[in-house]
């Protein structure tokens, strides 16, 4: 019967993890892991729990699951302009199963080595699967990209296309388990925007990731910020046969209100335009253009139909 430390010892506790790689100057193993915060910068921290069958399918397969865990935290450095430093994990299992355990660690520290996001250490213990996952990272001092800088006049914008997430879980809901559709890939395995929200640091003036929904996370942009939105629907990039599956107007629905996107929602001044679109561009990753933001507050431009709520715990409200 494995126990807690044997655990973080078979599973976790990896060579290939060395914690000096990253300013990190004791990883797992301790009561504590140490960090060196490097100068000139501000510490960027998050902290995302995930929870079976309420944010990822219990039967997933259980690297999905560990990077899914990885990912979903990490997105909120990367919509900071933050660069990972480490991560600290606390793992909550019905039961420790060694495949099950083998295959959720290569997920999640695979991601991490990607990412140059070590695991520095947490904790595991007993009851419903779930996983929480704090990201450390780290800014130049005074250019964290927030979510009240936006102005009117701006033109608002997405990294990638949307609506992947969405489309991803009603295709698992619906028995579709073809892990190379890239519906359910956007869904299963996301990929934070880490190197595009570095890329957009003294550019964009207000951002945020796009894991509620567009017109939910558009709403926190525009309520920290004290502006309202125009959005043009037709020029909401979708994810790829997004339509094909749900439908002009399912696939609409899924942009903007289906949540668990992990894109970047940026508002950018005109004047910075073009470098962030080059920039970005440099990143492998499309900047587009959706709608500007105005004085006046609410969200305009939207269908009636469209305008439902995003993701919310403990209400009823999301996908």
């Amino acid at each position: 019967m494995l126990g807690e430390f044997d655990i973080i010892a078979r599973y976790f506790a990896t060579p290939d993890q060395s914690p000096l790689t990253s300013g990190i100057t004791l990883g797992p193993g301790d009561d504590c892991a140490l960090m060196s915060p490097a100068a000139g910068t501000e510490l960027a921290m998050s902290v995302d729990t995930s929870v079976a069958d309420v944010h990822f399918p219990g039967d997933a397969p259980p690297e999905a699951i560990g990077h899914r865990a990885l990912a979903v935290a990490l997105s909120d450095l990367a919509a900071m302009g933050a660069r990972p430093r480490g991560c600290l994990m606390a793992l909550t299992l019905t039961h420790a199963e060694p495949v099950w355990l083998e295959r959720f660690a290569q997920g999640f520290l695979d991601l991490g080595r990607r990412m140059s996001t070590p695991l520095i250490g947490g904790d595991v213990t007993r009851g419903t699967l779930s996983i929480s996952v704090t990201v450390i990272g780290d800014v130049p001092v005074g250019q964290a990209l927030r979510r009240s800088g936006a102005m009117p006049g701006e033109r608002l914008a997405v990294t990638g296309a949307l609506g992947g997430g969405h489309g991803g879980l009603r295709m698992w809901q619906a028995g579709g388990h073809d892990f190379e559709d890239p519906l359910l890939a956007a869904y299963l395995t996301p990929t934070p925007q880490l190197e595009a929200g570095r890329a957009l640091r003294g550019l964009a003036s207000a951002a945020l990731d796009i894991s509620d929904g567009l017109l939910a996370d558009l709403e926190h942009l525009c309520h920290a910020s004290g502006v309202g939105a125009h959005l043009d629907p037709a020029c909401i990039p979708l994810a790829p046969t997004l339509e094909m599956t749900l439908g002009s107007e399912g696939a609409l629905h899924a942009a903007f209100s289906g949540g668990d996107d992990y894109q970047l929602l940026v508002s950018v001044p005109d004047s910075a335009w073009e470098e962030a679109q080059r920039r970005c561009a440099d990143c492998d990753v499309t900047l587009t253009e959706i709608g500007h933001v105005v004085a006046e507050p609410g969200i305009s431009g939207v269908p009636e139909t469209m305008k439902v709520a995003g993701w919310q715990h403990f209400t009823g409200g999301g996908p």
